[in-house]
């Protein structure tokens, strides 16, 4: 079996590993800002992988289309955004997306492993929990940014 090391330790309540690879291309987002957004998808109900990194200069709404109707998702965006008092920010946002149309099964899976997951990643600002298209409205989030 090729699973990492930091897999097997990691495993979530749910017994669901995450790759390397997304504790580290998060790590070089929060240090470098080389990238605007990662999704995490579970593949086959057994692994967090990467599903999308965003280059640098993509724009929030293509972010959010990449968020599928019927499916959940993890995934962390650099958010900037500017202060009630004008001074320019950045801030790790986490999502936990849970369309209500996606299977109860699926959204059980994503919550048993949410907490763990969230925790590998150190840094998040903010944690935003959305079921639908409204909840990832850019004014909603940077207005909880702003709290």
């Amino acid at each position: 079996s090729t699973q990492s090391t930091w897999g097997y330790f990691n495993k979530m309540a749910s017994g669901i590993g995450a790759a390397d690879s997304c504790v580290e291309k998060y790590n070089e987002l929060k240090l470098r800002h080389n990238a605007r957004y990662i999704i995490y998808k579970i593949e086959e109900g057994r692994e967090i992988q990467i599903e999308h990194i965003g280059e640098r200069g993509a724009t929030y709404d293509q972010f959010i289309s990449l968020l599928p109707e019927n499916d959940c998702r993890y995934a962390v965006f650099d958010y900037e955004f500017n202060t009630t008092d004008g001074r320019p920010q950045s801030k790790l946002v986490f999502f936990a997306w849970s369309p209500d149309t996606s299977s109860v099964k699926t959204k059980m899976t994503y919550s048993a492993s949410k907490q763990k997951f969230k925790a590998m990643l150190v840094g998040l600002a903010k944690e935003v929990q959305a079921t639908d298209p409204s909840d990832v409205d850019a004014q909603t989030v940077e207005s909880a940014l702003k709290k």
